[in-house]
């Protein structure tokens, strides 16, 4: 069966290369797409491509009046969980590559999937290597009770920290021991040089670096007495390794009711 995906982020840095991965796939057809600063024009040729025959509009509530299965969303921090909302209310199944959502706006999102009868695939990181270091840290969690996270991103990103160090942080947070380091509310000084305390119930400190010359880079650093273990994910200039993983679960989305966080259960 052909899945139908309206595409939300056309034009973006991962749009650009799922316009292309779509229409050349057997079983998947771009029914719709989103980007506000190219609407009117067709989506392949914005996305650098040969024509797609689909027209890009300036807004999901205009895409989601033409026939999809699923809503694929790369666009901003500020409006993904609108779209998301507004997408599972018109019946459609829903994949989330946009980073800055937090564990409340997961809850709503989960509860209206689930009324809906609706899959919702999430993921800070769609990339399979970016999934196999969050693997890697949660097992390394189990022994190891001191754990902080780095987050790398280019200069200009919006959102800290970026969406695959948020989601490890909360994960790790859910799962870790005790840690041996002195609580931040203790610390003298200048306390927020520590970073933030994502997730619980025992929060796990994360500090985002925004320089020129990095494009997302995320790693767990583990502590014990005289060792150090470090699990650490660089990404490359190119948006080619969420692809596979981004359309990985536009095909399995179907199958599912309610929030599925990361690509791990996919793989599986």
């Amino acid at each position: 069966m052909t899945v139908r995906i309206t595409l939300v982020g056309a034009t973006g840095w991962v749009g650009k290369a799922l316009v292309a991965a779509i229409a050349a796939a057997d079983d998947l057809m771009l029914a719709g797409a989103v980007a506000r600063t190219a609407a009117g024009r067709d989506a392949g040729e914005a996305a650098g491509g040969g024509p797609a025959g689909v027209r890009i509009v300036a807004t999901l509530e205009e895409a989601l009046g033409a026939p999809s299965d699923v809503v694929i969303d790369y666009s901003k921090p500020d409006v993904v969980r609108g779209h998301v909302l507004a997408a599972l209310a018109a019946g459609r199944d829903v994949v989330v590559g946009t980073s800055g959502l937090g564990a409340d706006d997961y809850a709503e999102i989960d509860a209206a999937a689930q009324a809906a009868s609706r899959g919702v695939v999430a993921a800070g990181n769609f990339s399979v290597t970016a999934t196999l270091l969050r693997r890697f840290a949660l097992e390394a969690a189990r022994y190891v009770a001191d754990v902080e996270v780095i987050d790398y991103a280019s200069a200009k990103k919006p959102d800290t920290p970026s969406g695959t160090a948020r989601e490890l942080g909360e994960m790790l947070a859910a799962v870790r021991q005790a840690p041996t380091s002195k609580p931040v509310e203790e610390l003298s000084g200048l306390p927020a040089t520590r970073g933030a305390a994502v997730g619980g119930p025992i929060p796990v400190q994360v500090h985002s670096v925004r320089l020129p010359s990095y494009v997302i880079g995320c790693e767990a650093v583990f502590g014990a007495p005289d060792e150090r273990l470090t699990i650490r994910h660089d990404a490359g200039s190119s948006a080619s390794p969420y692809v596979a993983g981004t359309l990985l679960a536009a095909r399995k989305v179907g199958g599912r009711v309610g929030l599925t966080r990361g690509l791990d259960a996919l793989l599986d």
